[in-house]
């Protein structure tokens, strides 16, 4: 072995500890770039694989009743590659043991052979016999909240009248990857459940033979969305039809978009913080560390060996810390990758998952870790190769030292004699200090923007549901009724409070920029289901114009006063333009309201409800729910403590879940930061501290001084570590928001207060640490060095 390999190996095991905290530093930014990046990876190509794989559908549309005849036309439009038509009815279902109503999505299957678009993935069982009205088949999620298996019996409210049903089947569909149920704005497996039925059984119900109340589209790859929809719309307009939409509309698709938009942009943006931070650090650790061997460097070329031998070497000492760092990093990326994916994939219904290893990640990471902290090794390796043998062997040349402070003035008597020397050291190194303190403050910011995601989700659900919709319950109708509705819920046992509420789909404009959203009319003075303006406070409706979410206006660049187009997608189908009147507050979709009043003359319209929301008495629940299974009229009921406890125990396992990782790694790197700046501060004042004990300094007191400069240095970096990580929550709320849900830019003070302390522990524990190196400090090897 050659003679610097020899050495190499004594300094790994010599400097292992502090080449173990490296190593770690660099496993942290390697582990989270891999787990956000991989974990997208995986769940976008699992998207891809089972929409190709199940066809799912481009476009879709809903009518009131169309024949089928239409089917060959609308196969016809330029583009169109598949046409399903079908019958879809929202119904209530009592299933037993279950207290409350829940709600069904009941889907036609046409008989004798596949669907062309949208086919199902049957999980177990088999699929519903033509002539056998009441055998259905469910999606998995409802199934296992049930605990349905074939043969399970359930009965559902078709058409006014109360049906039993038995389940043959089990099954998924890329329709319907997440599912959402009429008023809620969550996932409810146990309350809302998707029902697949054979063509006639349906047909027959609901008296549709030889009609269809739904239709799906599929395109080719180079069709034009927006002409199909437009013929589509022109053929469906004399049958009712409303709200024809692509895929970027399509609930399940929208919201599976949105999440993996979401995943995206952390994957973008806070692993490569990480990343960065890591390769600041190590570069930081390294270059004081290769200072420290000066003195070797020119004995080295003393004895012969020219730069280039003695640059491999330390750049060999380099890349055997990085790839133990990327070793670590990379098993623990991938491990924390596939946890995070099944996470979301179980969330999210997929009947399989692709796990994505893309050995270019693995380069990528590997590659931005070794170029990081090789670029550190050579910037020390500069000034110090530069050296002649003779220079390189001496100690380095004391520093120039200038008085701070006015003659005049003191700190001595001011302040015990330990301080002054810390202060000292600090102001005599400024940049070494500056640097120092500039990683502990990027460990805390890490730290901060690794916490912010817990207030900020506890923020979304105090706006809305504590804030804004304050309602007990919503209750919502198969089609609009008239506005008596209102006092015949009003009149339901137990109900203390109604509020109507009306929604017509539309497309707002404003310029060449134009989204599909709903507009919904609610009382002016509403006060279960509130809206809140940007400032948080109650806002009473115009009576005339919109008033629209502020996402929406940043949207359609639009303030208060301006003018934009609607078209309106139900009834007349006009077109108008109306005045921004207000902008508000919404963190989940983008929508605009306006005065249920207003809204029935635009719609040129007798008053009616889609849905009402309601408070009731809890004492009385079981005869309210009784009294609206009986009401045909009625499609769904959402609960607002259910859909808040759902909101909990989703997103929080999956934020909470992604915060403790972030939170792990960013406290590994925190407490390398700290670890190697105490260790390397040691080194550096090893002699001034071994005189300090020759002159009669206990080990404690000698302690204490090295530990108030790493005390001071740490304190120091608070401040500035929490401006960092207030200006990296801020990114990732900035890169996370969406249209479909955005969260508030809080930094709960709780995140600064942990934060910080996690800093300080490690700063704790690292002394420990360090003080047995003190104790153990020989006092005539480091004495030994020549002046």
């Amino acid at each position: 072995m050659r003679m610097l390999d020899r050495k190499l190996l004594r300094d790994i095991r010599r400097l292992w500890a502090q080449a173990l905290a490296i190593s770690l530093v660099i496993a942290g930014g390697v582990a989270a770039l891999l787990m956000a990046v991989g974990s997208y990876q995986s769940l976008d190509e699992t998207r891809r694989a089972y929409y190709e794989r199940y066809q799912f559908a481009d476009v879709f549309a809903s009518v009131r009743r169309a024949p089928k005849s239409l089917v060959g036309r609308i196969a016809e439009i330029p583009g169109v590659v598949a046409v399903e038509a079908r019958i879809a009815k929202l119904a209530l279902l009592d299933i037993p043991g279950m207290r409350e109503p829940a709600t069904g999505q009941f889907i036609s299957l046409p008989e004798n052979r596949e669907p062309q678009v949208n086919r199902l993935y049957l999980r177990l069982g088999q699929m519903p016999e033509p002539d056998r009205a009441e055998e259905v088949v469910v999606s998995e999620s409802f199934a296992r909240a049930h605990d349905f298996v074939p043969g399970s019996r359930f009965s559902a409210i078709l058409n006014g009248r109360k049906r039993p049903l038995t389940v043959v089947g089990i099954a998924l569909s890329p329709e319907f990857v997440y599912t959402i149920g009429p008023g809620d704005i969550m996932p409810d497996d146990r309350r809302f459940g998707i029902i697949w039925m054979s063509e006639r059984a349906l047909a027959s119900i609901y008296d549709l033979e030889g009609a269809f109340s739904s239709v799906a589209l599929k395109l080719l790859p180079d069709a034009s969305e927006p002409e199909v929809i437009d013929r589509l719309d022109a053929m469906l307009d004399r049958y009712g039809g409303s709200g024809e939409h692509g895929r970027r509309d399509q609930t399940s698709h929208a919201f599976l978009d949105h999440s993996l938009d979401m995943l995206g942009n952390m994957s973008r943006t806070l692993p490569p913080v990480f990343l960065l931070v890591a390769a600041f650090l190590v570069n930081l650790t390294l270059s004081r560390l290769i200072v420290l061997e000066r003195e070797q460097v020119g004995l080295l070329k003393a004895v012969g060996y020219d730069n280039t031998a003695i640059a491999g070497h330390y750049l060999k000492f380099v890349i055997a810390i990085s790839l133990v760092g990327i070793a670590i990093g990379s098993a623990a990326g991938t491990w924390l990758g596939g946890y995070v994916t099944s996470l979301l994939a179980e969330y999210y219904h997929f009947p399989f998952l692709l796990f994505i290893r893309n050995p270019d990640l693995y380069a990528l990471s590997a590659g931005l870790s070794l170029a990081a902290a090789m670029l550190g090794a050579v910037r020390a390796l500069r000034e110090v190769i530069g050296l002649s043998p003779a220079v390189a062997m001496q100690p380095p040349a004391p520093p120039r030292f200038r008085r701070l402070l006015p003659h005049g003035f003191a700190v001595r008597g001011m302040l015990p004699q330990p301080v002054v020397m810390t202060l000292r050291n600090i102001t005599r190194h400024p940049v070494r200090s500056a640097l120092t303190t500039l990683g502990m403050a990027l460990a805390t910011g890490i730290l901060i923007v690794s916490l912010f995601l817990n207030g900020a989700m506890e923020q979304l659900v105090d706006v809305t549901y504590f804030m804004a919709d304050r309602q007990d319950a919503t209750v919502s109708f198969v089609e609009k009724r008239p506005h008596k509705a209102v006092f015949e819920v009003a009149r339901l046992p137990g109900v203390l409070a109604v509020e109507p509420y009306r929604e017509v789909p539309i497309r707002v404009r404003k310029g060449h920029v134009e989204r599909r959203v709903m507009l919904s009319g609610r009382p002016r003075d509403a006060d279960l289901s509130r809206i809140i303006d940007i400032n948080l406070r109650p806002v009473v409706l115009p009576e005339a114009g919109l008033a629209i979410s502020d996402w929406l206006a940043g949207i359609l660049d639009a303030t208060v006063g301006d003018l934009v187009e609607i078209d309106l997608l139900e009834g007349s189908r006009r077109t108008v333009s109306l005045p921004v009147a207000a902008r508000v507050e919404d963190y989940f979709g983008i929508n605009a309201m306006m005065d249920s009043e207003a809204l029935a003359r635009l719609m040129r319209e007798a008053p009616a409800v889609n849905s009402i929301h309601l408070s009731f008495d809890e004492s009385m629940l079981d005869a309210l729910y009784e009294a609206l299974r009986r009401m045909p009229t009625v499609s769904g009921v959402a609960l607002q403590r259910v859909s808040l406890v759902n909101f909990r125990e989703a997103l929080a396992v999956i934020v909470t879940t992604m915060a403790s990782i972030y939170i792990g790694l960013a406290s590994t790197i925190a407490f390398g930061v700290v670890y190697n700046s105490a260790r390397i501060s040691l080194s550096e004042r090893a002699r001034e501290l071994a005189s300090l004990r020759v002159l009669g300094f206990h080990r404690g007191e000698v302690f204490r001084l090295l530990f108030l400069e790493l005390a001071l240095l740490t304190l120091i970096a608070q401040l500035p570590g929490w401006m960092i990580g207030y200006g990296l929550a801020w990114l990732i709320n900035t890169e996370m928001a969406g249209e479909l849900m955005r969260t508030p830019l809080i930094v709960e003070p709780l995140s600064y207060v942990l934060a910080s302390t996690i800093v300080v522990t490690a700063a704790l524990l690292s002394a420990l640490v360090v003080r047995e190196r003190i104790n153990r400090l020989d006092l005539v090897a480091v004495l030994k060095t020549r002046d």
